[in-house]
């Protein structure tokens, strides 16, 4: 790492602390923080090592580097972080268009953003013995970059739009193959879990308005969750969750019933939430080596536990009790994740800007 390189970090760490909020109050995002996160995408977007690839071998022709295997989404080590990596760029360009950094992030999409480049992706997703490639994580991140360009004003993304359409198409049709077929949620907090996957793809279906696929998600939603009661959260985290299995399952939730329905569902889901106004109830989880890969994931969960946080209280009515709890623990878990956000190391700095910009830009909230 430069002399130059750790100077961002640390100026970063600095931005980012100053940018987290006291108790109650909601994350903001300027632009001078905006940068900082976009420098995290560019600087791994498109460097291809080190790399993990969840690969199925079908012959010796298909032993290739990253970039040709999938040459749209090869850097940031592993390929649902390269599809959040751009994600973040069209975030931040689409709400800070006369950025300095705006015009670097349109340049990174459109170089990976590129029809031929498309082709190949799609190309390769579809082999049937393929059919659980970043099965729901990655798929999920892949069709929320589709709905940002959706939504965003802007010929460029208009353009990247028809070309993106083939690859979540397909992305699409894999979860419409594999939704009705799955028996139960996967509780995990990791890749493999359900209930996140299964909001960012809602967000998705709405953005796109495909009514088959809300449909069909909001029915396994409903089917899965609906009857669920006393979710241990005190038995989280595990070790390595970047994602709260409960808390994810109640911001998934939140996205199908009305104010009231969701109130009551959570009486029963998650009845240890405060009602006195009590905030340190619910801890951040603390990392204690931020340059092991999945220890770090630890940081991811205080963000993301903070986006969700935020998102239960939205979706209640405007005088419960369990908001201001929420909101609190939302502001402290924001905080411990943002201060994470340095790029440090390699481990964490190839993703954790994609979580912060959820969190910050509200993603998972109405624009």
């Amino acid at each position: 790492m430069t002399k130059a390189y750790q100077a961002v970090c640390v100026s970063l760490a600095v931005a980012l602390a100053a940018a987290s909020t006291a108790a109650g109050e909601k994350p903001k995002l300027d632009e001078e923080t905006a940068g900082r996160f976009a420098a995290l995408a560019l600087q791994c977007v498109h460097q291809e090592y080190p790399n993990k690839i969840a690969h199925v071998l079908l012959g010796d022709d298909d032993v290739l580097p990253p970039r040709k295997l999938t040459p749209a989404f090869f850097g940031c080590f592993d390929w649902h972080s390269a599809v959040h990596g751009h994600w973040l760029l069209a975030r931040l360009a689409r709400l800070f268009p006369h950025a300095p950094f705006a015009e670097q992030a349109l340049a990174a999409l459109g170089r990976s953003l590129t029809p031929e480049n498309i082709a190949v992706e799609t190309g390769y997703l579809t082999v049937k013995d393929r059919a659980s490639f970043e099965r729901p994580y990655g798929l999920a991140w892949l069709l929320q970059l589709a709905a940002e360009l959706r939504e965003w004003d802007n010929p460029r993304a208009e353009a990247w739009t028809k070309t993106l359409a083939p690859l979540e198409a397909a992305a699409a049709a894999r979860f419409r193959s594999w939704l009705p077929k799955l028996s139960f949620p996967v509780r995990s907090g990791e890749h493999s879990q359900t209930a996140f996957a299964l909001g960012l793809v809602l967000d998705w279906a709405r953005t796109a308005g495909d009514r088959e696929m809300e449909a069909l998600v909001e029915g396994r939603l409903r089917n899965f969750f609906l009857k669920d009661r006393n979710g241990p959260l005190n038995y989280e985290p595990s070790g390595e969750d970047f994602l709260s299995p409960c808390l994810a399952e109640a911001d998934a939730v939140r996205r199908v019933l009305s104010p009231d329905e969701f109130a009551g569902w959570l009486d029963g889901f998650l009845p240890g939430i405060p009602r006195d106004g009590k905030t340190g109830w619910l801890a951040p989880a603390v990392v204690t080596d931020p340059s092991d890969g999945k220890l770090v994931h630890l940081d991811g969960l205080n963000l993301s536990r903070a986006w969700m946080l935020e998102g239960v209280a939205s979706s209640l009515p405007a005088g419960d009790a369990r908001r201001p709890p929420l909101l609190a623990a939302a502001a402290a878990h924001a905080d411990s994740g943002l201060r994470a956000v340095s790029g440090e190391h390699y481990e964490g700095g190839h993703w954790l800007a994609s979580f912060a910009v959820y969190l910050t830009t509200q993603r998972g909230l109405k624009d």
